[in-house]
């Protein structure tokens, strides 16, 4: 059973702003007009994390084949993760700090990554809301901690702030 740890995002602010800032250039080398966006708790200050940076890299329908066959020449497949026509996800274990990408069409059903991290930047009481979760589940299975998150955030899905938040092909941070 994997345990679950988490940490204060300060701790990894310098590791995270580094390995973001390399990966994202070397994604936009190898996708030109994705839109790389650092997401996950490590973009969110005073938040709780696990260590690791999720990054969301957001392309046009007619760019993600191509993305994927880039993305896969330098990345492992997260083969943990779903796999659809519109969603990829890929990692890097070796790196400092461990990586996460996530490779979604704009405008589709799981371009939404970008989304949490402004409402959680936003609003501090769901922040506050988040990190007590994660504190609840501080050593406890990964498995059950992510059904919890999953919960939370189908929550956020359904509040106006979500909702008012638009889907923009030029969105970079």
């Amino acid at each position: 059973m994997e345990q679950v740890s988490f940490y204060n995002q300060k701790c990894f602010k310098r590791d995270v702003e580094k390995t973001f800032t390399s990966h994202r250039d070397l994604i936009q080398e190898l996708i030109p007009r994705a839109d790389v966006q650092h997401v996950g708790s490590t973009a969110i200050p005073n938040s709780l994390t696990k260590g690791d940076l999720d990054i969301q890299v957001r392309v046009s329908k007619i760019q993600f084949i191509q993305a994927v066959e880039s993305l896969s020449s330098v990345y492992e497949s997260n083969d943990e993760s779903i796999k659809t026509s519109e969603f990829r996800a890929f990692k890097d274990d070796t790196g400092i700090p461990p990586l996460g990408i996530q490779l979604t069409i704009i405008g589709s059903e799981f371009d939404f990554f970008w989304k949490f991290r402004d409402i959680l930047l936003q609003n501090d009481q769901y922040r506050t809301e988040y990190d007590e979760l994660k504190r609840k589940f501080e050593g406890k299975c990964m498995e059950a901690y992510r059904g919890a998150k999953n919960d939370f955030f189908s929550k956020i899905i359904q509040t106006p702030e979500f909702k008012r938040l638009k889907t923009d092909i030029n969105r970079n941070d």
